[in-house]
């Protein structure tokens, strides 16, 4: 399908795969979007922005790129920056069309109805969009789609108005007459109130009159003054600003246009250096309006569909989008006099550019969309063939951060071994920017065609942790080999489904199944059960994972992550297995008490019992100083110890053992994917064993319910 994207300080149009809907979201085919000037032509900008002036400007991301070079090296740390940097950018958040599938959850929308989208995640510049329910309202039967792919902004403008508090005969201006000024302005007018505009644009003032301004004034130094003459001297009832810049004078501006007890309400995006004497004296209210209403960055309200009471929060981003379509209804909003030009979406380069030298007063700029569009794929191939003969050709499923940073680059480097023959993800944007960079055959956006294809011979999974269990169990009955990202699965319910696979399987060659407990494949690890297979009393393994604090709306904790000890502990419950050579017998865990700030899987300590005697000992902590390395283990045997400092340096005490020190952490992800093409290639037996991954998973189920008790 068709998709507008914006690379290097430029707009086109891609084919990317068609999207996939979900359980809770909704398939739409769209008739109209709507460009979002300013918001949009930033992004053109900031894509044509230089790495090294982006650093200057974000210095935030510069640190966690050197954080990423101390553990992934400076050569993959700079490759995977400088691939961001050159990734196409989905773009768009308005627009309207037809319902053509409805997820499993849906209830109460049905395929035909034409609908609103909203969302910068979700309602882009494409011919197909899939949205979920809360970011989707029903256009009313007198609203064209041309109107109502405005939704989205106009919610913007009604919730800046909501946070001002209206009353009928209150004077109010508008700073910044754009899109969301335009229509601030209508709304206002609808509400009973005396309006006044100001833009540093003449056009934008005289269109603004077309739809009701009272007064209008170019942003000068006589702008105030001329407020101050137009209320009596008495000063507005309030200000909403709906300008961009970067100066604070704009703020400075409306306080000073506000009479004594008056409001302002920031929409767009200034500066906000705020000076105590503009609001002290006066005691004004600075109110800040986020998008298009509460619900806003909400994941559960806009992800997984959980409304807020309209007894409680009686008007919400979908709520607000359903009044302004009825305002557009009723005839007390005008969007067609707004509109400067329809492109269509073909055009898209066009319209983009016509953007950056705008000659007409109106503010609305839309795309169009055929209204008999050709059967869109899925599948999107961009080097035809069969895979490659004697090698392993393997399909991602999933392109996160981790797997373009880690993974792929790790496939690149051992193309001996291996063929990325696809990438999946429900993103087409991000599936065609993966695809390109790693030069896969093709992307989907459909796991079926992964399944179906007789060529690939090894699922890669790196999705979010909820759907491995399930992913495994389609690519395993499809015959697929497996590497799944760890956590194998969520539940002890899930393993046991696993494992009743391999019980009751029929299949002569049961198809490879590998979790990706790569700590065991570090060069360190294994040179230190080397040292440690001559020994023959038990060890003890002290091992201290100073995990770092993250927030507890982190997507880690949800259902989704499964929490940080099923989620990440895990590792190591594998590598204690790995060097103790013997299976766990007991397990026994405590957490830290109650606590509203960490997670009850933030902070635990895990102590194992191996059957040969040999004790492992996990403190995994979210508490600790970020000034001291992640990871930390100590091995104590036989009056010698053997110490591993974050996967960089082995240190024996009191024991020979080659010394090895590397300049990055090295835990084994590039050696785990070496061991699994042996493993495949050569036929021979499974890098790490099914008992050994199951106990692994074990291990972390029994740590989860007694830390949880």
């Amino acid at each position: 399908m068709k998709q507008v994207v914006i690379n290097q300080g430029n707009a086109s149009v891609a084919n990317v795969s068609k999207p996939i809907v979900q359980d809770n979201s909704i398939l739409v085919r769209v008739v109209n979007s709507c460009i979002s000037a300013g918001t949009e032509m930033s992004s053109v900008k900031s894509s044509g922005t230089p790495l090294w002036k982006k650093a200057i400007e974000s210095p935030a991301k510069v640190k966690l790129a050197v954080e990423m070079a101390t553990t992934k090296g400076i050569g993959q740390t700079v490759d995977f920056v400088k691939g961001k940097a050159e990734e196409a950018i989905a773009v768009g958040y308005s627009n309207a069309g037809i319902v053509e599938e409805v997820g499993k959850n849906i209830k109460d929308i049905r395929i035909g109805d034409r609908v609103a989208c909203a969302g910068a995640r979700y309602a882009f510049h494409a011919e197909y969009v899939t949205v979920p329910r809360n970011l989707v309202v029903k256009i009313p039967d007198s609203v064209s789609f041309e109107d109502a792919s405005t939704a989205t902004v106009g919610a913007i403008a009604m919730q800046g108005i909501r946070r001002l508090a209206p009353a009928i005969g209150e004077t109010f201006v508008v700073i910044g007459l754009g899109i969301i000024g335009q229509l601030t302005v209508q709304i206002l007018k609808a509400n009973g109130c005396r309006v006044i505009g100001t833009d540093i644009s003449k056009a934008h003032i005289l269109q603004a009159e077309k739809s009701g301004l009272d007064f209008g004034f170019i942003s000068d130094h006589e702008c105030m003054k001329k407020v101050q003459q137009t209320t009596n001297r008495n000063g507005a009832d309030g200000v909403v600003v709906t300008a961009a810049s970067a100066s604070s004078e704009i703020l400075s501006t409306a306080f000073q246009m506000c009479r004594k007890k008056g409001r302002v309400v920031l929409v767009g995006d200034v500066g906000l250096n705020i000076k105590r004497n503009d609001i002290y004296p006066k005691e004004l209210d600075f109110y800040i309006s986020t998008s298009y209403g509460p619900g806003r960055y909400d994941k559960e309200y806009e992800e997984d569909g959980h409304d807020y009471p309209i007894a409680y929060v009686r008007w919400t981003e979908n709520r607000n989008m359903e009044a302004f379509l009825q305002l557009i209804g009723e005839k007390k909003v005008n969007i067609q006099q707004m509109i400067s030009k329809i492109y269509p979406i073909d055009d898209a380069k066009k319209a983009y550019d016509d953007l950056k030298n705008p000659d007409d007063m109106r503010c609305v700029v839309l795309f169009e969309y055929p209204k008999k569009q050709e059967e869109a794929s899925h599948n999107i191939i961009y080097h035809p063939g069969k895979g490659i003969a004697g090698k392993i050709n393997v399909a991602l499923i999933g392109a996160g951060n981790f797997a373009k940073a880690t993974h792929l680059p790790n496939l690149m480097s051992l193309d001996e071994y291996y063929h990325l023959r696809a990438v999946m993800t429900r993103d087409g944007v991000n599936g065609m920017n993966t695809a390109k960079r790693f030069c896969a055959d093709y992307a989907t956006s459909d796991y079926q065609d992964i399944l179906k294809d007789d060529t690939i011979d090894l699922v890669l999974i790196t999705t979010p942790h909820n759907l491995h269990k399930e992913m495994v169990m389609q690519a395993l009955s499809s015959g697929k080999n497996v590497f799944v990202e760890k956590p194998l699965c969520l539940t002890r319910e899930e393993l046991c489904d696993i494992k009743a696979f391999y019980q009751h399987s029929e299949a002569a060659h049961k198809p490879v199944l590998m979790t990706g407990f790569n700590r065991r494949f570090s060069k360190h690890a294994v040179a230190i059960r080397k040292k440690l297979e001559t020994v023959t009393e038990p060890i003890i393994i002290n091992y201290r994972m100073n995990a770092g604090y993250i927030p507890l709306d982190d997507w880690v904790h949800s259902d989704i992550g499964g929490g940080r000890n099923v989620g990440e502990a895990c590792h190591i419950y594998d590598l204690f297995a790995f060097l103790t050579d013997s299976k766990a017998i007991s397990v026994q865990a405590q957490g830290i008490g109650k606590s509203s700030y960490y997670s009850p899987t933030d902070n635990f300590s895990a102590n194992i019992l191996f059957e040969n005697g040999s004790v492992a000992n996990l403190i995994y902590t979210a508490m600790g100083s970020k000034d001291v390395p992640k990871e930390l283990m100590e091995i104590y045997v036989d009056g010698k110890i053997i110490s591993l400092n974050d996967y960089k340096e082995i240190v024996g005490h009191g024991i020979k053992i080659d010394s090895m020190k590397t300049r990055d952490s090295e835990k084994g992800q590039k050696e785990e994917l070496i061991a699994l093409s042996k493993c495949l290639l050569e036929q021979s037996k499974w890098p790490i064993s099914l008992e050994e991954q199951m106990q692994a998973m074990n291990i972390a189920f029994d740590v989860e319910q007694q830390i949880r008790r």
